[in-house]
């Protein structure tokens, strides 16, 4: 492998704080890609990969962030990675905790996701959120390494979640910010349309599934300045025939049962349902999962 091909920038060295190469100038939409050889994705469960399901072991989940690694582990030699993420986990333990066991690894490039768990809370204090988003990026950056920010998708058509849409356009707003501030790359889930249709979904309507997760990994590739092979990822999938009322209330009354009763309860209990959890790959190691390549 040859770092030329992952390293478009117009000096040879990567600059801190300048994550869209030196050649950017106000106006420019188009990052420039590094040739990062270790990478530690950090956040809840849409970082930890539910519920794009593995294969080969029970309980366990790939995601997309373990197929953005396969991706980039295709352009460099001697490529590591580790994924601190942990279910239900809220803001102040991924910009606490793991941000800073991902700073002890030495990382060159964090993707730091998380919010989502804090503002589906009823006194979700979202200028509180971003200030705690903005200081763990801060951290990360001032390392040296690069940061990859992910805002929340759009709810538009997302029964009972769509009504928390507003704070979710605020809080996309802040990332956008504190990329600007920081210096950061985004992943800007907001503006992909596919992520309207329901196929893209679990189950549980929160997560995603192995084709949601599929899709994101090339859109993060894309996000970090790389041109992925599979060129029509943002292209919507085929329509399909719009399920029936009977159909409609069927569906919806067995996700109130099975996701949606669970997961209240578990608030008004004060629990997590990563309670107990720890994560899937704690250090930086060479990627030896084949199954989690796009």
């Amino acid at each position: 492998m040859n770092d030329s091909t992952a390293h478009t920038s117009t000096s040879d060295e990567h600059s801190p704080g300048m994550p869209f190469g030196s050649a950017h100038r106000a106006g420019s939409v188009r990052p420039q890609a590094q040739p990062w050889r270790r990478y530690v994705a950090i956040g809840d469960s849409f970082t930890e990969g539910m519920s794009d399901h593995d294969p080969d072991t029970e309980n366990a989940y790939i995601g997309w962030a373990d197929r953005l690694s396969a991706l980039l582990a295709s352009r460099v030699d001697g490529f590591q990675y580790a994924n601190l993420a942990v279910r239900g986990r809220k803001l102040g333990a991924i910009a606490g905790e793991q941000t800073d066991q991902a700073i002890s690894l030495r990382p060159d490039l964090v993707s730091l996701a998380g919010g989502g768990n804090d503002i589906l809370r009823p006194r979700a204090d979202l200028d509180a959120l971003a200030a705690e988003l903005e200081e763990a990026a801060a951290k990360i950056r001032a390392t040296g390494c690069d940061v990859l920010l992910v805002t929340p998708s759009d709810p538009s058509e997302a029964p009972v979640i769509q009504r928390y849409r507003g704070r979710m356009a605020t809080y996309s707003a802040h990332v956008w910010k504190i990329a600007q501030h920081q210096g950061c790359y985004v992943l800007n889930q907001w503006g992909f349309d596919f992520l309207k249709d329901w196929r893209m979904w679990a189950d549980d309507r929160i997560h995603m599934t192995t084709e949601g997760h599929r899709r994101i990994a090339l859109a993060a590739y894309a996000a970090l300045g790389h041109d992925p092979a599979d060129a029509d990822w943002h292209v919507p999938l085929p329509p399909q025939p719009s399920p029936g009322r009977i159909e409609m209330i069927r569906t919806n009354a067995l996700w109130a049962k099975e996701h949606a009763g669970p997961w209240v309860q578990r608030r008004v209990q004060g629990r997590s349902s990563g309670d107990h959890l720890s994560p899937k790959r704690p250090g930086l190691a060479p990627l030896d999962v084949p199954q989690a390549s796009p």
